[in-house]
């Protein structure tokens, strides 16, 4: 009873005719081992015998262990897609989960920055060393654009396209997208360029944001500078690139942006993924509507000064 032949021709599948990245094949891998270590308990042949009853005792044994909803909802999609593939391969006829549920997720609203506090950090660089100046450049373009922090610091010299404020990018799959970008990052970027990233450059490379070592920026060494950025700037909320892109993507829906635009911004294949930040922008509403409706608890001073202020504003 060897998988290990079937497992690996699924994980190649994965890499070369889904594109997916490394990081996303390796999850796949550790849930089906798991998943295949528990039907060999279960003294099935051959994986063509697999039954529902099998993967659901499994999905059982899952939550016993303290998995939560989202992780056993994750275990059972590898599942799915590994036995979709023996059926392509025509090692099995059916999939035995077609006739199981996935688990009912309820899905967080993600945590962002208001547009007060995303303007005290970015006015909270110095601008006294090419470190400074990277960081600023970086931070700003990565509110800029909403990219995702690899996206961002897998960036080319190429990839930039200032005078008509826009950058390329390689998302998720290799997807390449066009992203638009403000004045204010394009004039960021070009300061960093000029200034900074020749100093910063120690051998011949086309890489955007480079470490004191000439070297691509890794993921902790940006997470480390936005977290340092983020006391200096007072902010309380615990910061991560991905709560910048978060933010990104609710203030311009906030501020009227179509959501096919921002799902194209985001490099969002669904969207539904995209969607998430509509709920946000209502709860926002929401929040505008009880401070200013004459109907919704406020007393009528109270409301009369929120109007003043606003007008002030």
């Amino acid at each position: 009873m060897n998988y290990q032949m079937e497992l690996n021709g699924f994980l190649t599948y994965l890499m070369i005719d889904r594109g997916l990245s490394l990081n996303t094949k390796e999850n796949y891998e550790r849930d089906l081992r798991s998943y295949l270590s528990f039907i060999k308990q279960q003294s099935v042949e051959q994986l063509n015998q697999i039954e529902r009853e099998q993967i659901q005792l499994y999905l059982i044994e899952l939550y016993e262990r303290g998995l939560n909803t989202k992780s056993v909802a994750r275990h059972l999609s590898a599942i799915r897609a590994f036995h979709q593939y023996l059926i392509i391969e025509k090692v099995c006829v059916k999939n035995p989960c077609d006739l199981i549920e996935s688990p009912k997720l309820t899905r967080d609203l993600p945590e962002i920055l208001s547009i007060e506090e995303v303007d005290a950090l970015l006015e909270s660089f110095k601008q006294d060393t090419p470190g400074d100046l990277r960081n600023r450049a970086m931070v700003e373009l990565l509110y800029a654009s909403g990219l995702r922090v690899t996206e961002l610091l897998n960036l080319r010299l190429e990839d930039l396209h200032l005078s008509m404020q826009f950058i390329k990018c390689q998302g998720k799959g290799n997807k390449e997208r066009i992203v638009p970008i403000g004045e204010v990052a394009a004039e960021v970027l070009d300061l960093y360029l000029t200034i900074a990233r020749p100093k910063l450059l120690k051998k011949p490379t086309d890489v955007l944001f480079l470490n004191r070592f000439g070297e691509m920026m890794t993921r902790q060494g940006f997470w480390k500078i936005l977290k340092k950025q983020a006391q200096m700037a007072g902010i309380t909320k615990e910061l991560s690139p991905h709560k910048l892109r978060h933010s990104f993507a609710t203030h311009l829906i906030e501020n009227g942006v179509d959501l096919r635009l921002v799902q194209e911004m985001l490099g969002h294949s669904d969207i539904a993924t995209t969607q998430i930040y509509t709920h946000i922008s209502k709860d926002h509403l929401r929040g505008v509507f009880e401070q200013a409706h004459p109907r919704s608890g406020k007393t009528s001073a109270e409301n009369e000064g929120f109007f003043s202020q606003s007008l002030e504003k």
